[in-house]
């Protein structure tokens, strides 16, 4: 079964750019996964500053293997002072059969 999960998070003021261009690096990364099916970067159309990220993976040990990325930490270090919480919010999600 697929791992699906959205990531929000909101840009600090001033911020936005730096957030956009850390996260279009990362996604080109993330998407060269052999089991990423999913790297899809959203902006909120009523709020450009909030950051929806919807992240498929082909299977559980997918997932895994793409927390244990070299680059993830690095990613998640450089995110964390330009977003206004603590981290990235993350949101499982299932499909509808």
């Amino acid at each position: 079964m697929n791992k699906t999960l959205l990531a929000e998070f909101t840009a600090r003021d001033g911020a936005k750019e730096e957030v956009a261009r850390l996260l279009l690096d990362y996604a080109k990364k993330v998407r060269e996964e052999e089991g990423n099916l999913a790297f899809d970067i959203y902006t909120k159309a009523t709020s450009p500053r909030a950051y929806w990220i919807f992240e498929m993976y082909q299977d559980e040990d997918a997932f895994q293997t793409h927390l244990k990325a070299p680059y993830g930490g690095p990613f998640n270090t450089a995110l964390a002072p330009l977003i206004e919480e603590d981290a990235s919010v993350l949101t499982f999600l299932d499909p509808v059969t």
